[in-house]
């Protein structure tokens, strides 16, 4: 696809500074690298058997069930959690059962240790289950950037998943790659080569799903702070994933888009009212939105016009939103 390259290309500007770190990184040879990534796998490991089953109905109110389908890699699956109750794909579940009084049937087809190349499969075994999904979270990344997959070539398999369900008229929302240089096991140079690289990824993330026709919300550092306040809290025995306490973290960042997405919240309360510039919130070009999206976790980025038009002298109009409950500056 001809417009991957271009999103690479406007997304190079996010991560410039990162730039200069990498290159002096270089210069300690990539047999360090090797020999690093071996001791963090050794000390993240994998003790989980699986994942819990979260596919179900969740919320008891009467109605026709609202029809949430999750897509993507580990953290999607909820590997980690000890019951199908705390994954993020249930806590949305029920999070949207309470906000529109109807219960959500969810369909979960993530798979552990997916790649963005995985998707269109999942979507696959997804719409074979499903005959008329109201919403699609999809979150992906993680394994991209830790089995070195090209980044165009992940952005490529996100953007056509999600243009494909917008095809069908299904609203998306992509959770971006996480800071996987907070991950506590992980060694210097290691993780600040991981930090630059989820970081490239979540950019062109962003912008490959806003001109798809979806919303992004970026991870970024979302578990940082809290992992060095709370590790045993936020971080299940690996380390690595989160823990029901970090998976309620991450859908508590979602769940605002996701309703919002379905047009959920009643009075309009968090929906696509004017955005607060004294909360960072505007209309801007995709990559420079997607930029500052990368360095705030919980951020939303979404398409926008501006006097009619979807596209400016700079590329596609984004919304850049902030929807947590959080009072303005």
């Amino acid at each position: 696809m001809s417009r991957i390259p271009r999103l690479a290309a406007r997304t190079a500007t996010v991560t410039g500074a990162a730039g200069l770190t990498a290159g002096a990184l270089a210069g300690l040879g990539y047999g360090l690298i090797q020999a690093e990534g071996r001791i963090a796998r050794w000390l993240v490991g994998d003790p989980f058997e699986g994942a819990p089953d979260d596919d179900g109905q969740y919320g008891a109110a009467p109605g026709t069930p609202v029809q949430l389908m999750v897509l993507g890699d580990s953290t999607a699956a909820g590997l980690g959690a000890e019951t199908r109750y705390q994954t993020i794909g249930a806590i949305l579940s029920t999070g949207l059962a309470a906000i529109m009084g109807r219960p959500v049937q969810l369909t979960n087809e993530a798979v552990i240790g997916a790649e963005s190349s995985d998707l269109p499969a999942q979507l696959s075994r997804a719409l074979a289950r499903v005959d008329d999904a109201d919403v699609a979270v999809i979150l992906i990344g993680g394994n991209d950037v830790t089995h070195r997959i090209d980044r165009s070539t992940a952005v490529k398999h996100l953007e056509r998943t999600v243009r494909y369900l917008r095809t069908l008229d299904i609203p998306v929302v992509v959770a971006t790659c996480p800071d996987l240089g907070t991950v506590e096991p992980i060694p210097f140079p290691l993780n600040v080569l991981l930090r630059r690289w989820s970081r490239e990824l979540a950019a062109a993330q962003t912008v490959a799903v806003v001109e798809a026709g979806g919303r992004s919300v970026s991870m970024g550092d979302l578990l940082g702070p809290e992992f060095e306040a709370s590790p045993a809290e936020m971080f299940s025995k690996d380390r690595f994933h989160p823990s029901a306490a970090g998976y309620a973290r991450v859908a508590s960042a979602l769940l605002p888009s996701v309703a919002a997405a379905l047009d959920a919240w009643p009075d309009g309360a968090v929906a696509d009212t004017e955005p607060e510039a004294a909360r960072g919130e505007g209309v801007g070009s995709v990559a420079d939105a997607a930029g500052r999206a990368v360095a705030t976790p919980g951020t939303e980025v979404s398409g926008a016009t501006v006097e009619g038009r979807n596209t400016g002298p700079r590329g596609r109009w984004a919304m850049l939103r902030r929807r947590s409950a959080e009072p303005s500056a």
